[in-house]
């Protein structure tokens, strides 16, 4: 899983923020997807498109002058699915203050050269902490999946 980890960091400007100065969550949503899918490409050594988007709730409100610093690796893998779970906190650099502002599970699925699902290997677990993330994007993926069928 390690492997696999992205960290993207950005300085929220007013252009990211409506007129209370509160970032746009369309805005973190775009940076959480460009970090995912760093992050499945990184595992797979491919090309990786989004297919589903988990939950997101956004527990703390991000403003303009954060730093807003995102953190991804892949959770769980199918054949040709990647799921890759990403971890946003705000900063304010100059009290150093940080939040927790909302975390992701997103599903990418890995290409071929044609623009096919390319089978992609399975991810790692070294330690007990990456053993039972391994084990939630397990079942995350079988509620997906029966969702799906529903």
């Amino acid at each position: 899983m390690r492997a696999s980890q992205v960290s993207l960091a950005q300085l929220m400007q007013p252009e990211h923020a409506n007129p209370l100065g509160n970032v746009h969550g369309g805005w973190i949503m775009k940076l959480v997807d460009e970090c995912g899918a760093l992050a499945a490409m990184r595992h797979a050594r491919k090309r990786a498109v989004t297919v589903a988007i988990d939950r997101m709730t956004f527990r703390q409100p991000i403003k303009v002058g954060d730093l807003v610093t995102l953190t991804a690796h892949v959770t769980y893998t199918g054949r040709t699915s990647i799921e890759v779970e990403v971890q946003v906190e705000a900063e304010n650099p100059v009290t150093g203050e940080r939040t927790h502002t909302n975390t992701a599970y997103l599903v990418y699925v890995a290409l071929d050269e044609a623009g096919n699902p390319a089978p992609v290997p399975p991810v790692l677990a070294e330690t007990p902490e990456e053993q039972a993330k391994l084990e939630a994007g397990r079942q995350r993926q079988k509620q997906r999946l029966e969702q799906k069928q529903a």
